[in-house]
């Protein structure tokens, strides 16, 4: 039996030694490298925080302490300690979360994953605790992968250091390459000065001290004055020169570091000093990302990050390779856009790889711009360019989106300004679960003034349509497109006057206007096989997508009319989407064909494949024919309008309880 198949809980990380700890530390890197290859996962931040996240379960008592992972990815390590070492379905449906969830451990307290929000989290547990009167409680933030280029955290900081009597603990994991590493005799002197250094400091009676000094000095008249404000600077010019804590410091919080994040002794050494010091306190540590793993140091754009299911020994992903991507579709499209027009600029939230910026940078690196995780910097800078002349393309996940709605609304919408937005992995993207799924984006933008909204159906479509967006030099507009492969190419039969892509008319030639089904975006393939099983039911149907779903094209209302019932089918939240915005221009143009709204409902929805989420909430071919069917035939609401001669049904009127 290894160690690792001892720990139960974080207690018994107590009864190990230091020799045992670093056993455990390689036994979980070889767990994780060996699990993680066989389901996919972020492998890369969990091997480097191994250290990290034993030491705070060694000084911190959890769950009576809270630990707050920023952003939850760095999780596995902390399930390893907290009894859970089944990794077998790890991110799969029914399986381990990817992220800390509540329902698998009182441990996990922070479900969501975007990043930049643990520190308001330790912020507002702590003032809880405060006002609860159980001050003595610790809430530890591990905070890393550049959340600290939020905003967000910074706001949180500023809010943390005004009390000094809340026992914040901020644990630094500094994995990127903004310090270089520290090597040599004088390095390893002046770090154990700084560890003898951070003692004193974190000691009670050194700030009681420095308390009494500054009133006797600052009360003592002129040359007092003078006296103190020199002294001050000299000491804080020492310790700037030793670690880079100003920044920290100038804010109020005490600073200690920076430390070897993998040294074990070091970092229980400064996890204790934090603890006793019993206020807030920024815990610096040095870490490699992939750290024991010889292929992901040796993967130069992102140390293993996320990996699909890879060959343990080399790091090779197993699955097949060159089938393309949608993000691949428009990494290729805006390189060549930017080649074609010097106005293009690029904007991108630290994701220049994964929302497909990289190859626009490696031609043009002056024109790429990685604000860092700053989604609401990145829209208002982009209206700021705009304005100076330029058409910036803002690329993110959609479901980060989210943040920054008011400066989208506010800052790129009001003003006209000329911006596109590439919104990747919209929809149900699968294994990262309910704060990944892109599902929100689509109601949020039915209420921007003049925004021009895109969702294409296949590779085609998405070059196309972005050439389409950043022709847009008047108001925002916005292309939004699933996670993972492209499907095969679906062709129209026919074209509109306004853009509107006819998909099928089946039976082909017939006069009957039974069904008008609306399909968005990468939900054509679903809504052809509804059409072709509708047709095998004897109802005929019409198969369109607007390809620009804002605005609203005329030809939707128009071939509304002409049509018993219209079914919208999406990849988004059904309430405010897309279907109860063209009910909405329907009503408006006196057209009452009843429409239903098929989408996604309004809930969280967990973990899984994209086909088992599908299923999960009833988006498939069957379940949407067997509706419509029900609501043709008359039996289900919304009722298609009868044909001639027959009565409109009435269906069943829910009693009032």
């Amino acid at each position: 039996m290894g160690l690792l198949e001892t720990i139960r809980n974080p207690q018994d990380l107590s009864k190990l030694s230091t020799r045992q700890l670093e056993s455990l530390a390689g036994e979980i890197r070889q767990f994780l490298i060996t699990n993680v290859a066989q389901t996919g996962g972020h492998l890369g931040p969990n091997l480097g925080v191994v250290e990290l996240t034993l030491g705070i379960h060694r000084v911190f008592d959890s769950p009576r302490d809270s630990i707050v992972f920023d952003t939850g990815h760095q999780s596995y390590v902390h399930k390893l300690v907290t009894g859970r070492q089944d990794f077998s379905t790890l991110r799969q449906e029914g399986g381990l979360s990817g992220y800390p969830e509540r329902s698998e451990s009182v441990h996990d307290i922070v479900e969501s994953s975007h990043a930049s929000s643990s520190l308001s989290w330790a912020d507002g547990i702590s003032r809880a605790r405060k006002l609860n009167g159980e001050g003595e409680r610790y809430v530890v933030a591990m905070v890393g992968d550049g959340a600290l280029t939020g905003g967000m955290a910074w706001e949180a900081v500023n809010n943390i250091a005004a009390d000094k009597d809340r026992r914040v603990v901020i644990v630094v994991n500094d994995n990127g390459r903004s310090y270089a590493p520290t090597i040599g005799g004088l390095a390893d002197q002046l770090a154990a000065l700084r560890s003898t250094i951070d003692k004193v400091r974190t000691h009670k009676a050194y700030e009681g001290t420095l308390d009494w000094w500054k009133d006797r000095l600052e009360n003592g008249g002129v040359f007092s004055q003078l006296a103190y404000k020199s002294l001050h600077a000299a000491k804080k010019g020492i310790k700037d020169w030793w670690a880079p804590q100003g920044l920290f410091e100038d804010l109020g919080m005490k600073y200690i570091g920076p430390i070897d994040g993998h040294d074990m002794a070091a970092v229980e050494e400064a996890l204790t000093q934090a603890r006793k010091y019993a206020g807030p306190v920024i815990v610096h540590a040095m870490t490699e990302k992939g750290r024991g793993y010889a292929p992901a140091r040796a993967h130069e754009a992102d140390q293993f990050h996320a990996v699909g299911v890879i060959d343990p020994e080399t790091g090779e992903p197993v699955d097949a390779g060159g089938v393309q991507s949608w993000t691949s579709v428009f990494a290729n499209e805006i390189a060549d856009i930017a080649d074609e027009r010097k106005d293009i600029v690029g904007i991108t939230g630290a994701m220049l790889i994964p929302v497909g910026l990289h190859k626009f940078a490696a031609n043009h690196p002056d024109r790429v711009i990685d604000v860092g995780i700053a989604e609401q910097h990145a829209l208002t800078s982009a209206a700021g360019m705009a304005y100076g002349g330029l058409h910036p393309v803002v690329a993110l996940y959609a479901t980060f989106l989210n943040r920054a709605f008011d400066q989208l609304l506010m800052d790129v919408a009001l003003h006209k300004a000329g911006v596109t937005v590439v919104l990747d992995r919209a929809g149900v993207t699968g294994p990262d679960g309910p704060s990944h799924h892109g599902m929100w984006d689509m109601a949020m933008l039915q209420i921007v003034p003049g925004l021009h909204l895109a969702a294409p159906r296949d590779a085609s479509r998405l070059k196309e349509e972005l050439r389409e967006a950043v022709a847009v030099n008047d108001a925002p507009t916005v292309i939004r497109f699933s996670k993972g492969s492209v499907g095969s190419e679906v062709e129209a039969i026919e074209r509109l006057k306004d853009g509107v892509d006819v998909l099928a008319r089946r039976p082909s030639g017939s006069t009957e206007n039974d069904v008008l089904i609306v399909s968005i975006g990468a939900m054509s393939e679903l809504a052809l096989e509804v059409s072709n099983r509708l047709g095998a039911q004897g109802i005929s149907s019409t198969v369109v997508d607007p390809r620009w779903v804002l605005p609203v094209a005329r030809s939707i209302i128009a071939m509304a009319a002409q049509h018993r019932i219209v079914i919208v089918i999406e990849d988004g939240v059904r309430a405010g989407g897309v279907g109860s915005r063209i009910r909405q221009e329907m009503r408006a143009e006196g057209v009452d064909t009843a429409l239903n709204e098929v989408g996604l409902p309004v809930e969280f929805l967990s973990h899984g494949t994209r086909s088992q989420v599908m299923e999960r909430v009833g988006l498939t071919a069957r379940q949407v024919t067997h509706d419509v069917v029900a609501q043709v035939l008359g039996t289900k609401v919304p009722f298609a309008r009868p044909l001639p001669g027959q009565e409109m049904p009435t269906g069943q009127i829910p009693k009032i309880q």
